[in-house]
């Protein structure tokens, strides 16, 4: 079954048109990735799918529910996560802590006022994972805001994955990073995608990342859909050159 479907989605503000009638499938496993210039509504629609906006127009269907109404809170615990273009950390807490709060959460155990010894266990277990799977073990008493850019976004990345997604959204994830810190987040998405089994979506404006993990690129332009297809088939096409690169080849 189709993990997710964006049928025919549009998002007015005023006589904006932000985005327009746009549609979108991504099947279980696919790591999916939305490019497109500046001001193409990429972050718009990214939200339209998580909920921060509802559609003008159209309808979201998450695994076989349609959750077009549905509240980002809601989102979550249907199975969806996202990251965003200025990382969402807890600065003044260890990066231990931070991870240890969604953990309580997906674990359905934040507002309880104490935890047994096995609920503890099992948190510590699950954020001593989570630290190992991000490269963060040996950060994991440091707070996160002394932290490098890198980290601080590994960190945001591993605590949307603590609320065990389905579907995970990566909005420019490697936005503001030199080649190592780029090169450690690419590493961090394919193990998650590759070693994980996740199925990821991610708006990227740096091309070697998006030709390195994508299955598949939707390329979107002034608010409306331009092309779609494989990396080599994004490569190609005369109409992306013209309006991401600037040129045609």
């Amino acid at each position: 079954m189709t993990l997710l479907r964006v049928e025919n989605v549009s998002k007015h503000f005023g006589s904006l048109v932000a985005v327009n009638n746009i549609s979108m499938t991504v099947e279980p496993g696919e790591l999916r990735a939305i490019i497109g210039p500046n001001g193409a509504g990429k972050t718009t629609f990214f939200n339209l799918i998580t909920g921060f906006f509802t559609p003008t127009s159209g309808r979201i269907v998450f695994d076989g529910q349609d959750v077009t109404q549905l509240l980002p809170a809601r989102r979550v615990w249907c199975g969806m996560a996202r990251t965003f273009q200025v990382t969402e950390i807890f600065p003044e807490l260890t990066v231990r802590e931070n991870l240890r709060i969604p953990v309580e959460v997906a674990s359905g155990l934040r507002l309880r006022a104490w935890l047994s010894q096995a609920d503890d266990v099992k948190i510590r277990e699950r954020v001593a994972e989570l630290l190992a799977m991000g490269s963060l073990t040996d950060k994991a008493e440091r707070p996160v805001g002394e932290l490098s850019h890198g980290d601080q976004r590994a960190t945001e990345i591993m605590m949307a994955l603590a609320l065990k997604p389905r579907l995970l959204l990566l909005d420019e994830p490697t936005a503001g990073m030199g080649d190592q810190e780029t090169y450690d987040i690419t590493q961090l998405i394919r193990r998650l995608h590759k070693d994980g089994k996740l199925t990821i979506v991610l708006i990227e404006h740096d091309m070697r990342v998006v030709f390195h993990l994508a299955d598949r690129i939707m390329v979107l332009d002034q608010g409306s859909f331009l092309a779609e297809g494989t990396p080599p088939e994004i490569a190609a096409n005369k109409a992306v050159q013209t309006a991401y690169l600037g040129q045609a080849a």
